[in-house]
């Protein structure tokens, strides 16, 4: 029978976790107004990148310029009229022995009067100057801005629950994945050697997006699912990574030293549980039954049944049986094995 056959290695092998996660943004912002008033400018393009301060819209500014212009008049007519209590209480200290101690009393109250309605009207001042300041609607964080809720020309209030439009910070950005309460152990461990590095592929596990860091475990396993949620982080420099993307976490927890290594192919299930054909010296199959360990891409650590050096049948098992003679072929790519002397 053909037969394709490879030798069992003794080698390492890395213990990887994998959990299914998904792609939350560090920061997510509504942008709103403080101010009431018309739009009269859109100064962003949706599914931009904007920075922190970046002007996003512009309210129509002339009533808030008006109120300040007013505040500061009101100002300037309680100085003049601050000046003229002060004048009138310097006439009545002047003349203190002539005049009631009423009056000039009454002179000092008028004078502090005007000094407080002064502080008030500089208070009014400061709230008019930030509600024009406010006019311009600028962002309040970093990060990729979605779909405008409002147009020019739309009135918007403070009170409105949609905002300007929605901020979300995706540099850099966190994922949220899940593990059994079973590998919560050999995470602590990882955790405790150091940053653990965590490598988000895509949904099917086929293609690698980035490179993260283990950030956080959370305090508490879910009941309902058995799981333990952990959150890495990834700078997202390329932009790979979406917020609410589906991906999956994989990371290193340990490295098994000394294991004996067959291809995942080479196991079979049998009666009594996984077994392996090996191929004897004189190319005949012997049938073990071998105890798993863990599988680590397309190669599997064997446990007990099967020694280093020793081939295990990866292709053409259909009709083996314990005797059968084989003729054996090595893999695609592999150098051709040396016949035994």
């Amino acid at each position: 029978m053909p037969v394709v056959a490879v030798e069992a290695l003794r080698s390492e092998q890395p213990r990887f976790l994998e959990g299914l996660g998904t792609v939350v943004p560090r920061s997510t912002t509504t942008v709103r107004t403080r101010v009431d008033g018309p739009i009269v400018k859109i100064a962003f393009r949706e599914g931009q990148v904007v920075k922190a301060g970046d002007l996003l819209a512009v309210i129509d500014k002339r009533p808030f310029a008006a109120a300040l212009a007013q505040a500061k008049a009101q100002l300037a007519k309680d100085e003049a009229m601050l000046a003229s209590a002060k004048a009138d209480l310097a006439h009545f200290e002047a003349a203190a022995e002539a005049l009631p101690v009423q009056q000039i009393e009454h002179g000092r109250a008028a004078v502090e009067a005007a000094q407080a309605q002064i502080g008030v009207d500089k208070a009014q001042i400061e709230t008019a100057a930030l509600n024009l300041e406010f006019t311009d609607i600028r962002a309040p964080i970093s990060g990729v801005i979605g779909l405008r809720q409002v147009d020019v020309g739309n009135l918007v209030h403070a009170t409105d629950t949609n905002g300007i439009a929605v901020i979300t910070q995706v540099q850099p950005i966190d994922i949220v994945f899940t593990l059994p309460q079973e590998q919560l152990p050999a995470m602590r461990e990882a955790e405790q050697r150091g940053p653990v590095a965590v490598d988000i592929y895509d949904r099917n596990l086929s293609r690698k997006l980035t490179d993260a860091t283990l950030i956080a475990i959370d305090n508490q396993i879910d009941t309902t699912t058995g799981t333990a949620r952990f959150k890495a982080a990834a700078k997202n420099d390329d932009n790979k990574l979406f917020p609410n993307q589906f991906v999956n976490a994989r990371l290193l927890a340990s490295v098994a030293t000394d294991v004996v290594l067959v291809p995942t192919a080479a196991i079979q299930p049998g009666p009594d549980g996984k077994q392996v054909y090996v191929v004897r010296p004189d190319n005949t199959i012997d049938v073990r039954r071998v105890e798993v360990g863990t599988a680590t891409g397309d190669m599997t650590s064997i446990e007990k049944g099967v020694e280093a050096g020793e081939r295990v049948v990866t292709s053409g098992v259909d009709k083996l049986a314990p005797g059968t003679p084989v003729v054996v072929t090595p893999p695609r790519g592999a150098p051709p094995r040396e016949p035994p002397p």
